[in-house]
């Protein structure tokens, strides 16, 4: 599944082109581009999908909608674990996994 997610802007960098920014999604930071809002300040709130900020959010309905969808487990089905992400593109099986499969030293 594809969200539209809330997130602050935690850093501009005004000489990308396309404009692009740090976005901080509860915890997660991600790059996104800015040029659909291209006014936005450090500060912040926006709404990110694929990519890309689309409009600006008010702090209490961007933190109400972030709440929201930790609760129902979308944060972790949209971001993932990122431990988990990276050793899986790094081929290594989950830590988790690992423990269980015998292959450990003893």
């Amino acid at each position: 599944m594809c969200l539209a997610v809330p997130g602050k802007v935690v850093a501009i960098d005004d000489s990308a082109d396309p404009l692009t920014g740090l976005i901080d999604f509860g915890g997660v930071r991600k790059q996104a581009c800015l040029e659909y809002v291209s006014d936005v300040r450090v500060g912040e709130y926006v709404i990110v999908h694929v990519g890309f900020a689309l409009q600006r959010l008010d702090e209490e309905s961007a933190l109400a909608s972030l709440k929201l969808f930790e609760e129902l487990g979308l944060l972790e089905e949209e971001f993932g674990d990122a431990w988990e992400q990276a050793a899986k593109e790094a081929g290594d099986a989950p830590v988790a996994e690992r423990q269980d499969s015998g292959s450990e030293a003893r």
